[in-house]
C-alpha cells in the first residue's frame, strides 16, 4: 500500500479553513474531526462546516466522526461528499448497518478503535471496513503525546488484514510526527493523520513531504 498522509485540521486555523486546506495541495486527504462533547470531552466542527469546506477544496475529505450517535450520523457525511467516513467502535451500535450505510452513499467506509479497544473481537467486521483507523492517543484533543503502548495493536491489526486479504487502509491518529511516523509505518500502518506536525510547521507542505518520506524509507 501506498503512504498517505491526512493532515489534521483540527491544528489550523479555523478561522481560514479554506486557506489552510490550500497550503497543503501535497496532502492525500484532509483529515476531519467532528466532535461533539459527548463521546469525547471537546466540541469542533459538525455537517455544515464540512460541506462549506468541500466546496472549497478538492482534496478529498476524511471525516472521522467522534460522536455518540454514529448510526445516525455518518450516512449524511457521506452524501454530502466525503470522501470517507469514521466511525468509533465504542460509540456505533449498529455497525454494520452503518458502515453499509457509508459505502451506499458514496464513500469509503472507517472504523475507528480507541487505544484500550482491542482489535482482535472485530476480525470478522474487516469485509465492512475500508480503512480501520487505531488512535494513537486517547481522542478528544490534538497535540497529545504518541502511545507506544499501541505500537504492538498496529502490528496485530496489519496480520489481521493480511490473514483476510482484501484491501483495508490502516490508519493511526495521534501523536504522528517526524520521531514517530517511522515506527508506525514498521508496524504496519499505511495511512498517517498528523495534525501540529503539519499544521505547527511553518512550511505544511514541506511537512508533509517531509513525513512521507520517513513512512516510505
Amino acid at each position: 500500500m501506498a503512504v498517505q498522509i491526512s493532515p489534521s485540521i483540527l491544528s489550523a486555523d479555523f478561522a481560514r479553513l479554506a486557506d489552510e486546506a490550500a497550503r497543503v495541495p501535497n496532502a492525500d486527504w484532509l483529515h476531519v474531526d467532528v466532535m461533539d462533547n459527548h463521546f469525547v470531552p471537546n466540541l469542533t466542527i459538525g455537517l455544515p462546516v464540512v460541506e462549506a469546506l468541500l466546496k472549497a477544496t478538492s482534496t478529498p475529505i476524511d471525516c472521522h466522526l467522534m460522536i455518540e450517535d454514529p448510526d445516525r450520523w455518518a450516512p449524511a457525511y457521506a452524501e454530502v461528499g466525503a470522501g470517507s467516513v469514521t466511525i468509533h467502535a465504542e460509540a456505533a451500535k449498529a455497525p454494520v448497518r452503518t458502515l453499509r450505510q457509508i459505502r451506499a452513499a458514496g464513500a469509503r467506509s472507517g472504523f475507528a478503535l480507541n487505544p484500550s479497544t482491542a482489535v482482535e473481537q472485530y476480525e470478522d467486521l474487516l469485509p465492512e471496513i475500508d480503512m480501520l483507523l487505531l488512535m494513537t492517543v486517547e481522542p478528544g484533543f490534538g497535540g497529545q503525546k504518541f502511545l507506544d503502548v499501541v505500537l504492538p495493536k498496529i502490528r496485530r491489526a496489519r496480520e489481521l488484514i493480511a490473514r483476510y486479504g482484501g484491501e483495508v487502509w490502516l490508519q493511526v491518529d495521534g501523536g504522528v510526527a517526524a520521531d514517530t511516523i517511522e515506527r508506525c509505518a514498521e508496524a504496519g500502518a499505511d495511512v498517517f493523520v498528523a495534525g501540529s506536525a503539519v499544521y505547527g510547521a511553518a512550511d505544511p507542505s514541506a511537512a508533509i513531504d517531509h513525513l512521507r518520506e520517513l513512512a516510505t524509507t
